[in-house]
């Protein structure tokens, strides 16, 4: 299994073309099956993105990266002039209260 964080902060006129970008792309993830779990969180401050990626394995997580509009959402968060760049980080599983895969 592979876990992926990433967080980064838009500018306060990006955030609202950001969370729409995001539902845009959770639509089709959402017709992918259940080899991975996606989830978006927003920190309090309205601007700063957390995603949190868990995939079953690399074939998958390589899949979601090429859907369109991921990719659409990806570029246009990164011409949009990020207050802080993606922070990419790689996690290890140590336990969790359900069955992941």
């Amino acid at each position: 299994m592979i876990t992926v964080k990433v967080t980064y902060t838009v500018k306060d006129t990006f955030a609202q073309q950001n969370k729409e970008n995001i539902n845009t792309f959770m639509k089709d993830f959402k017709t992918l099956g259940d080899d991975f779990r996606y989830t978006v969180l927003i920190q309090k401050d309205g601007k700063t993105f957390v995603h949190l990626s868990q995939y079953k394995n690399e074939a998958i997580q390589k899949q979601l990266l090429e859907v369109p509009s991921f990719k659409s959402f990806q570029q246009q968060r990164d011409e949009s002039g990020l207050e802080s760049e993606p922070r990419i980080e790689v996690l290890d599983l140590l336990t969790a209260s359900h069955d992941v895969f």
